[in-house]
């Protein structure tokens, strides 16, 4: 968008996935899973089960929901054995784009991974083929109402990050990725909880996209979001506000 960030692209899209409940509570469940997996089920002793936490009540995921999920970690009536498989590639205009994926299939997911690609104008690239266009941080993410610009920021740098970003309805806080849960903890104490807490790939720099790569691109990105196994999507591009506006009509 122009005169706008890369991350309110981001935020549009994930926006727009939102809507999609039964989705996105599915997505939010299996990272729950997987990260009480990765280490202990108790949150204050697991920072990714904490952050998985605090992305479902975010997402005003039910409390019932939540603990399920978690509790999914240590059933032995579950045997699913979910991967962490990220995808590269490039889309229309030459937009890099990162998908992250948790899968019990790697076949069925690469399957429609490279079929999102092929079909609308994108190729899909080898590991590492395009992740050092981008960084990886710690992104927590605040309504405007949370507070002004400078309010935000001086919470944030006596948290311990390294940059805000206070753009449109949105604050973003950006720190080191080994330490998003200590700063979204003290955030927490001066703000309240966050919108999102979460690893993020953020792009070094975006690539302008027009028409009509613009409108591959969408269809391409929607198409992943598609995917249940899809878990995050992340792209350097920007769109004007005149297109986004017409191809969101």
């Amino acid at each position: 968008m122009a005169g706008h960030s890369q991350f309110k692209n981001i935020m549009y899209r994930k926006g727009a996935q939102d809507k999609k409940r039964a989705k996105l509570f599915s997505r939010l469940s299996r990272e729950l899973t997987v990260a009480a997996r990765s280490g202990l089920s108790d949150p204050d002793m697991n920072p990714r089960l904490r952050s998985a936490v605090a992305a479902a009540r975010a997402a005003n995921m039910p409390k019932d929901n939540i603990e399920r999920a978690i509790k999914k970690a240590d059933s032995s009536d579950d045997d699913a054995n979910y991967e962490e498989i990220r995808y590269e590639g490039y889309g229309p205009g030459g937009a890099a784009i990162i998908v992250e994926t948790l899968t019990d299939n790697r076949n069925r997911t690469a399957s429609e991974v490279r079929t999102a690609f092929g079909k609308h104008g994108g190729s899909l690239g080898e590991s590492n083929s395009v992740a050092f266009l981008f960084d990886r941080v710690g992104q927590i993410v605040y309504d405007r109402e949370a507070g002004s610009s400078d309010e935000v920021f001086e919470a944030a740098v006596e948290a311990g990050a390294d940059n805000v970003e206070s753009a449109g309805e949105a604050h973003e806080v950006i720190c080191a990725p080994d330490d998003l849960a200590a700063v979204r903890e003290a955030l927490e104490e001066r703000l309240g909880p966050p919108r999102e807490a979460q690893l993020a790939w953020k792009p070094l720099s975006t690539v302008q996209i027009e028409d009509p790569d613009a409108d591959s691109l969408i269809k391409l990105l929607g198409a992943l979001d598609e995917s249940d196994d899809v878990q995050q999507v992340s792209a350097n591009f920007e769109i004007s506000d005149d297109v986004m506006a017409r191809l969101t009509a």
